[in-house]
């Protein structure tokens, strides 16, 4: 149907624009004189198909227009919501709640978004006379109404006294702190109604929004971590996500500019980031943990739950979820609620909601299943950073890790694998995510900016796996100091600058949740636990790490992080081993390793025939290993085979 398409195509033309759709707000619809087609719940605009629309019987919607409901509000909008389904054909898909005020407006294209610089207007203390001012007539304008039923009454009754006085039907329906309705007889009116609106705005800002970047505080690894422990206390682990710019260090500049964005402006700002923020201002880490740990505690003894917005002077904006995703939706909703907050200076001031209107969308029943229930996997929202992720054993890892519900950092120097990679991991994520940090493991200062990003994307550290290795072969002749030196440095004091910024963090989660663990694993391998004739700097690197993964071991216990090695064999299928150009296949042939070997083939048999299960090891495999080392909590300082049998432990 041609109508469909073109419906299709509006509605991701304005859901995939952060300026007029954020966290998928709005609605949008077509009709005939039988049928509505308007989207359903849980569809995102951005991506929306035919499918994601629900089909609604007109004349079942025309029955909530004239029927008499409760007084009581909550049991009126369930008798509402209960004609709504009844009217509904696609039983699958749940139609959005303003689906009457859809059906109320003759246009056969209707759609309503949430636009910034409207909301601007429309959240301002002088919106009805700059309403008035800016386009006349031309425009209903009708004051705030608590959500659902309410609102659809409220404007039907506008809209009728709308066509008395003027003989038609508005093409512009403006609603004070909620957003926009435009109607038309063709998507292309629409999109032009939308174009003058925003012009029009537009000429009217006084002050320009800052649109200047700014650099997360210094402070952020030496608070959000413990910030992250103080709200997980006594329930699941919380993401929490730091973002900074020219308009949030605004906002956060004193108690006075915050006062601008400390009530919601409509109600999906509650719906998303809850009706209550914190704002919190000092001087160093143990002061600004200090008020955090008072606020946090005032937050839930008042309200019952936990802050989803925590404002930091001098780190930054501070956004708490069940998950990666709630994090970033949190983010873009208050940074919005940020922008309307400025573009209102221009008409008056910010006009927030009431205290009674706030606790009506408090209490909503309709958008409480708006965040989905948080995923079960083995590592559920747990912090991983994984050295040497980009391709190899660590992208294995990653890829499996990902799968149980894991945040993933992918650490690597190679910029351009190590971005398809981590591509390719969010594609396989759910309310997880996965990252990618330009990494040198042997820079110490590389790796503070590696923690720096992780904990700003995530908000700590649970998990560190020390990767990134490499393996020149060669015998006394053949290796030179220069090579001996190199594979020192990224497989031993690598592993112990890792280590060394990885500690840091989960010591100070640690302190601040005495339930909390934190594992360091080291990706070591049977040539630690075993001589390997000329092969003797990797091996005598790997057996190193092992004497540093004890070590550590013994130190760190006392803060509840445990330090532990897989010795994975040899994965046969990865670069290390099978790169045609410098393989260990082939370095191995070149060196004589395998006496009597002609070919890489040959190179191959002889290493399979040593593990008795005649398999190499695979990721998949070092992931099991890796999963039972952070579920345990009674093993530390262990070397952990994963040889097919080709080593055991003696």
């Amino acid at each position: 149907m041609k109508e469909l398409e073109q419906l299709v195509e509006i509605s991701r033309k304005y859901g995939g624009d952060s300026r007029f759709v954020i966290a998928g707000g709005g609605n949008t619809s077509f009709k005939n004189s039988t049928r509505l087609w308007v989207k359903a719940s849980g569809h995102a605009l951005a991506t929306i198909t035919e499918d994601g629309f629900a089909v609604l019987d007109r004349a079942g919607l025309d029955i909530i227009a004239t029927k008499e409901y409760s007084a009581d509000a909550a049991e009126c909008e369930a008798q509402a919501t209960a004609d709504l389904m009844a009217a509904c054909i696609t039983k699958d898909r749940k139609p959005s709640v303003e689906t009457s005020l859809h059906n109320a407006l003759s246009a056969p294209f209707v759609v309503h978004l949430h636009p910034t610089i409207i909301n601007g207007l429309t959240s301002s203390m002088d919106v009805e006379a700059a309403v008035e001012r800016l386009f006349g007539s031309k425009v209903l304008y009708v004051p705030y109404s608590d959500p659902g039923y309410a609102l659809f009454k409220r404007v039907s009754i506008a809209v009728t006294d709308y066509v008395a006085a003027n003989g038609c039907e508005p093409e512009i329906i403006l609603l004070q702190n909620h957003g926009i309705f435009v109607g038309a007889e063709t998507t292309e009116q629409v999109e032009a109604i939308y174009d003058r609106v925003v012009a029009t705005i537009e000429s009217a800002i006084v002050t320009p929004l800052p649109e200047g970047a700014a650099e997360v505080g210094d402070m952020v690894t030496e608070v959000v971590p413990a910030l992250r422990m103080i709200l997980s206390r006594g329930g699941e682990v919380k993401t929490l996500k730091v973002v900074n710019s020219s308009l949030i260090e605004w906002y956060a500049e004193s108690e006075e500019h915050f006062a601008a964005v400390a009530a919601p402006f409509s109600p999906d700002s509650i719906i998303y980031c809850n009706s209550k923020y914190i704002y919190i201002s000092a001087d160093t880490p143990a002061a600004i943990l200090e008020q955090a740990e008072q606020k946090i505690a005032h937050y839930r003894a008042a309200y019952g739950y936990d802050p989803k917005v925590i404002l930091i002077k001098g780190v930054g904006l501070v956004s708490v979820g069940r998950n990666a995703k709630e994090c970033g939706i949190v983010e873009d909703v208050y940074v919005d609620m940020m922008k309307i907050a400025w573009y209102a200076q221009s008409f008056g001031g910010e006009h927030p909601m009431t205290a009674e209107q706030i606790v009506f969308v408090d209490n909503w029943e309709a958008h409480k299943p708006k965040f989905k229930t948080a995923g079960t996997g083995r590592v559920e929202n747990k912090i991983f950073i994984i050295t040497g992720a980009a391709q190899g054993f660590g992208e294995g890892i990653a890829k499996s890790l990902i799968r149980h519900g894991a945040n993933i950092v992918v650490a690597d120097l190679n910029e351009q694998t190590g971005s398809k990679t981590t591509a390719e991991l969010n594609a396989m994520a759910s309310g997880n995510k996965a990252i990618f940090a330009k990494c040198n493991v042997a820079d110490m200062e590389s790796l503070k900016a590696l923690i720096k990003s992780t904990v700003c994307a995530f908000g700590g550290l649970d998990v560190f796996v020390s990767n990134a290795g490499i393996a020149r072969t060669g015998g006394l002749d053949s290796m030179s100091a220069e090579q001996f030196e190199l594979i020192a440095k990224i497989n031993y004091n690598g592993f112990f600058f890792c280590t060394k910024v990885a500690s840091d963090v989960m010591k100070l989660q640690n302190r601040y949740n005495s339930e909390n663990w934190g594992d360091i694993i080291q990706i070591n391998s049977k040539s630690g636990l075993r001589g390997s004739k000329s092969n003797f700097a990797y091996a005598g690197s790997k057996f190193g790490g092992i004497g540093l993964v004890q070590s550590f071991a013994l130190e760190l216990a006392q803060y509840r992080i445990k330090v532990n090695a897989v010795c994975p064999g040899n994965f046969y299928d990865g670069p290390l081993w099978s790169d045609p150009e410098n393989g260990l296949f082939l370095q191995f042939l070149k060196a004589g390793k395998v006496p009597g070997a002609k070919r890489v083939e040959d190179v191959r048999e002889y290493y399979l025939a040593q593990a008795p299960m005649r398999k190499g090891c695979a990721p998949e495999d070092v992931c099991k290993a890796v999963l039972y080392l952070i579920e345990q909590t009674c093993e530390t300082g262990q070397a952990l085979p994963i040889t097919g049998g080709q080593v055991m432990l003696n």
